[in-house]
């Protein structure tokens, strides 16, 4: 195999994951146009259509599919190989890519990065910021961080973060005109803000718990987000009763620009775990990644 050959195709690799010239061209380090070229030459020399290109998109053929399949477990082989090798010299190097939601990302990978980067300035961490559950294999992502409890069983789960609890939270202004409800159950008379879920298309429905056993309550309410931070600001402005994470808001109801309600009828979450395919070998990029993350009570 010649020299050019090994590249292209580890190019392909990329456009292939990526799905877009732009973000394959900024992963590599090279013009698109320089990329185009080499994928087109690429699919002369093996004389088959690898991928098919709109002005939107791009995605595999079949014949891509076929050859990205086998590809893969190469191209990962190489990687790890390298990554040993730099592991030997102490010099860690790679790119993770993981997916998280919004709210794990500031309360458990944030406050970790700045050290971790620091001490692998040769690692790189794409975070996918995403709400919604994200099949990280189909995706091709390292990584998932999400609650303990939705985690797939065949995924290999390393704690990352303390229990969560989730707040029930209104302006005083509001409670001024609403007298605050006694139940869970009482919401329904009072405009709440509401969550929606992107991908799925509906609207989050609280969790309470009652003498241990679990329980969703719809609510009605004039506005709806798919963001957390607009959905406080909403609550901060009296626009209505709120379901969010209790970490987010407690320096708003110390100052007392929230009032908490419902408080008892809130139940924990199982913290934050970040979860990836059972594989002969981590890599060692996303093993230091994990032991910088690891939940330590």
């Amino acid at each position: 195999m010649k020299r050019d050959d090994l590249y292209d195709l580890a190019a392909f690799a990329v456009v292939a994951e990526q799905r877009s010239f732009t973000r394959a061209a900024a992963e590599l380090g090279i013009s698109q146009s320089a990329l185009s070229h080499a994928m087109k030459a690429l699919e002369e020399r093996l004389g088959t259509r690898l991928l098919s290109r709109t002005t939107r998109s791009v995605s595999t053929t079949e014949a891509g599919e076929t050859l990205l399949r086998s590809l893969r477990p190469a191209l990962n082989e190489i990687s790890s190989s390298v990554n040993a090798v730099g592991a030997l010299r102490g010099k860690l190097s790679g790119t993770v890519r993981v997916t998280a939601t919004r709210h794990a990302v500031s309360s458990v990978v944030m406050p970790v990065l700045p050290r971790f980067l620091a001490s692998y300035p040769d690692i790189r961490v794409d975070m996918i910021v995403d709400d919604n559950l994200i099949d990280i294999v189909a995706d091709r992502i390292d990584a998932g961080i999400r609650f303990g409890d939705i985690v797939e069983k065949d995924m290999i789960a390393v704690r990352i973060g303390p229990d969560i609890r989730m707040a029930v939270v209104g302006a005083p202004s509001y409670f001024a005109d609403h007298p605050a409800p006694r139940t869970p159950r009482e919401l329904a008379g009072h405009r709440c803000i509401n969550y929606r879920l992107v991908r799925a298309g509906g609207l989050y429905a609280w969790d309470f718990e009652e003498k241990g056993r679990p329980f969703g309550v719809r609510v009605d309410g004039p506005l709806v987000f798919n963001n957390a931070d607009l959905i406080r600001e909403a609550a901060l402005a009296g626009q209505g009763i709120a379901y969010v994470y209790a970490d987010e808001v407690a320096a708003d109801l110390r100052a007392g620009r929230l009032k908490r309600i419902l408080e008892k009828w809130c139940p924990t979450f199982p913290g934050y775990y970040l979860y990836h395919p059972s594989r002969r070998q981590t890599p060692p990029a996303l093993a230091a990644l994990i032991a910088a993350l690891r939940y330590k009570p």
